[in-house]
């Protein structure tokens, strides 16, 4: 792929990976305003008063202000420890051999919850489970099935673990009825051993979307990747070609940011001229929809305005379905 000829990307010579050297001071569109209101401030307080964790606090998501003030969060099911350490991710970490405690109660808890909130368009996510002989997929689609129970005209959107690719535990949840699957590839195929965890995998994540879009060709499918962390354009090219061959209907592209002096570093701050490029590239591609942009992550509240929009219309024969599988040989 050419060089674009877009504003480039800000790279650094020498990167900042040699330990004690400087960070590079981030760009002005990094910047966020502190979170406040009043429904942030209920919505903080509702999620303590039911012991219930958000990747958006968990991941120091730098949205959560617009999005908590907006009366939307992202519910992280399953506890707050996750049995892999990816080197991205500021979730606590716990080795898979100790059984961590399973809130049997949680999705009547988080049914409750989300039907107290007001909203069409609900997040769930969680920490991978390797402890779990299911991974957890069981109690993820109770959580499904109980918010739908609640409130039929709820629209659900999954952020999954990918279940070890195990097809029984995939269809549990595709099953259970949310109107869309989300598994995050998280970066290009060759930084993922860098970057994810030894368990996790691109190609896993690939087969998982696929799995999806077999068992059930109605659900909208989705993922994420990072940039910044040392990606070329052919990489991040390819890619999207991966995802459009399993059908992927929803991508977003963010900007890493390293969450603690622990993790990766960032390798650059990539431009907001670059995630539009991008943003035009994917579409042309075929994505049904491109959320492109510094501080756009996995579940972006502008993002779901979007999705609702897409799924109530396709409910009524009126709007753009999820994409077929391409025939094989094709």
């Amino acid at each position: 792929m050419a060089e674009s000829p877009l504003t480039p990307s800000v790279k650094y010579p020498n990167p900042p990976m040699v330990e004690g050297k400087p960070h590079p001071q981030k760009p002005k569109w990094l910047k966020v305003p502190l979170p406040k209101g009043e429904k942030y401030k209920d919505l903080k307080q509702m999620m303590r008063d039911l012991n219930l964790a958000t990747v958006c606090e968990e991941a120091r998501c730098p949205n959560i202000g617009e999005c908590w003030a907006g009366g939307t969060a992202t519910v992280m099911i399953m506890g707050d420890t996750c049995t892999r350490g990816c080197r991205f991710c500021n979730v606590k970490t716990a080795n898979p051999k100790f059984k961590l405690p399973l809130d049997k109660d949680e999705p009547f808890k988080v049914g409750f919850a989300v039907s107290q909130m007001d909203l069409e368009y609900v997040v769930l996510t969680s920490v991978d489970r390797d402890d779990l002989e299911d991974g957890g997929a069981d109690h993820f689609a109770k959580t499904v099935e109980t918010i739908k129970e609640n409130n039929p005209k709820i629209l659900v959107e999954v952020l999954t673990p990918d279940f070890n690719e195990v097809r029984k535990d995939v269809e549990r949840l595709v099953r259970a009825g949310p109107d869309v699957f989300a598994q995050n590839v998280e970066t290009v195929e060759r930084l993922t051993r860098k970057v994810r965890d030894p368990r996790a995998g691109y190609r896993k994540t690939l087969n998982v979307l696929r799995m999806v879009k077999e068992i059930d060709p109605s659900r909208y499918t989705k993922t994420s990747l990072m940039l910044g962390l040392g990606e070329t354009d052919e990489e991040i090219l390819q890619c999207l070609k991966d995802l459009r061959e399993v059908a992927c209907d929803v991508v977003t592209f963010g900007q890493y940011l390293q969450p603690s002096p622990k993790h990766l570093k960032v390798v650059e701050y990539v431009t907001p001229e670059k995630f539009q490029y991008w943003q035009k590239i994917a579409e042309d591609m075929g994505f049904l929809y491109v959320a492109s942009g510094a501080l756009v992550r996995s579940s972006y509240r502008a993002g779901e305005f979007f999705m609702t929009g897409m799924i109530n219309r396709n409910k009524q024969g009126l709007g753009t379905g999820p994409s077929p599988l391409p025939k094989q040989g094709v």
